[in-house]
């Protein structure tokens, strides 16, 4: 599969500019890519900001199949929307989030239960 991921409050906790807290996520996204999906990030960061959640999945081993778009729709759509089969984004619709005032003050994705999703 295509997934999109967003980063703040999905990745990490919701801490932009800066990089956020580890909220699990690294060990479900490794798999995923073992499995042999393909993860696009897909945020709102730009710039430098963009540039540190690049290296957020560099420096957790993370593979990225695109940045911000999927890198194969161009031949088919001109559209800016990264096509994916999957999104993973906090402000989602029915996507399981939790509060943890120990992390943060925002919801943000419950990796746990993302993961018995997936799985499903």
């Amino acid at each position: 599969m295509l997934i999109a991921v967003d980063f703040d409050g999905t990745c990490v906790t919701h801490d932009y500019p800066r990089v956020g807290k580890d909220i699990g996520a690294v060990p479900v996204l490794k798999r995923l890519v073992e499995e042999g999906h393909s993860l696009i990030l897909w945020t709102m960061r730009s710039g430098k900001e963009l540039n540190d959640a690049i290296k957020w999945f560099e420096n957790n081993g993370i593979e990225l199949y695109g940045i911000q778009e999927n890198p194969t729709q161009k031949s088919w759509t001109s559209s800016p929307k990264a096509y994916a089969q999957l999104y993973i984004d906090d402000a989602a619709l029915g996507s399981p989030c939790k509060m943890d005032y120990s992390l943060s003050n925002r919801k943000f994705i419950d990796w746990n239960e993302v993961e018995q999703m997936l799985w499903k």
